[in-house]
């Protein structure tokens, strides 16, 4: 654990799977519900969240949103819309189409926006730290920057809410429900959109991203967990939700990629609801608190070689990322875990197993992973 004075924030860093012990053993209760708050002053969360309306800055999360039992029931729109994309790539790949442009593609507000806000959120905003800085946002550009992608952002979710299905369904049930203890407005509904499109959409492709950068960097485990996959799907064109969980090795698979790259590097950020004490440390109230993900998976006190891309330690393990297990977080832990993890999950999967059972991957002669990518993350 690292203690930090940020401007007038106080921080604490949890880099090690000990000290995530320390704070996090004896989940539901003791220290997991006094690190169970969020601070409530970041300038571009505040804004683009409708003032904290969503699900990972709310107080109470909606729950029913992404139930297991409501995961499950978008099983035919997730296989319909993977076997989209499968058609899309087997088109273009053999003929002149212009690759990755589905319908209007990444020229269309929504792609602009969607790549625009995560690298607002990645931003340094001094006033983040010293909040009576807020008039260095205005000088510096940020102000303008971050109205003009909410004002876009806020167009999408008025036309989605319009042409709503799906997930938004959900939402306006319980909107109209008056059996719900906390009933939904339009802002909150908003809010809880731009969980499922900023936060999901970026943070399942840079999964998806990585774990075919790592597969066709070892081609030996490519072949492996293809020859699983194929001989699951048995010739048929797709893999489906059911097939998912005879395939053992690609479970390991995407386990060790979510260890070496979580998807968020630095966990949403946490804040200590009461003072606390860790082992010989005070730890005051209103302390904001960064979990490193990435040091945590790749701890060499409880892994050797913890930076070698290596899917069979999984194999005979028990370890998941349901937060269980301290030494894994990729989708965080405790009152603060991910409500999305099943979700994103089973999204993963599907879309790995459909890749790898219609087409090979692998880069043009003479070219390595690190000519065409950024292997660092």
């Amino acid at each position: 654990m690292m203690f930090l004075q940020l401007g007038a924030i106080p921080t604490l860093v949890i880099s090690s799977a000990d000290a995530a012990v320390a704070i996090f053993k004896g989940l539901g209760s003791g220290h997991d519900l006094a690190f169970s708050g969020r601070p409530t002053d970041l300038y571009v969360v505040k804004k683009i969240s409708y003032d904290l309306n969503n699900i990972s800055f709310a107080p109470y999360a909606i729950t029913e949103l992404l139930s297991s039992k409501r995961v499950q029931s978008f099983r035919t729109i997730r296989e319909e819309e993977i076997a989209a994309i499968v058609n899309h790539i087997d088109i273009a790949s053999s003929s002149s189409a212009p690759y990755g442009s589905r319908g209007d593609g990444g020229t269309s507000r929504f792609y602009r926006v969607l790549h625009e806000i995560p690298l607002l959120l990645e931003e340094f905003v001094v006033s983040d730290y010293l909040l009576w800085m807020w008039w260095v946002n205005k000088l510096n550009g940020m102000e303008t920057r971050v109205e003009k992608n909410f004002k876009e952002l806020d167009k999408l979710y008025d036309e989605v809410i319009a042409d709503h299905e799906d997930i938004v369904d959900v939402l306006l049930q319980l909107q109209k429900d008056a059996r719900q203890l906390i009933t939904l407005n339009n802002q909150q509904i908003k809010g809880v959109l731009m969980d499922m499109f900023i936060a999901g959409t970026d943070t399942t492709s840079s999964a998806l991203v990585w774990t075919f950068i790592e597969l066709i960097r070892n081609p030996p485990l490519m072949e492996k967990v293809k020859y699983e996959v194929r001989k699951v799907g048995n010739g048929r064109d797709k893999i489906e939700e059911s097939d998912i969980p005879k395939l053992h090795y690609l479970h390991s698979v995407i386990k060790e990629t979510l260890r070496l790259h979580p998807p968020v590097l630095l966990l949403v950020p946490r804040e200590t609801t009461k003072n606390c004490a860790i082992e010989y440390y005070e730890i005051p109230a209103k302390t904001r608190v960064i979990i490193n993900a990435k040091s945590i998976g790749t701890d060499p006190k409880y892994l050797e070689n913890p930076h070698e891309f290596r899917p069979d330690i999984f194999m005979t393990s028990s370890v998941d990322f349901k937060g269980q297990h301290l030494e894994f977080l990729p989708f965080g832990v405790g009152q603060r875990g991910c409500p999305g993890t099943s979700f994103a999950i089973m999204l993963l999967h599907l879309t790995v197993a459909n890749f790898l059972n219609r087409f090979d991957w692998e880069l043009p002669k003479g070219m390595s992973v690190e000519d065409k990518f950024q292997t660092k993350g």
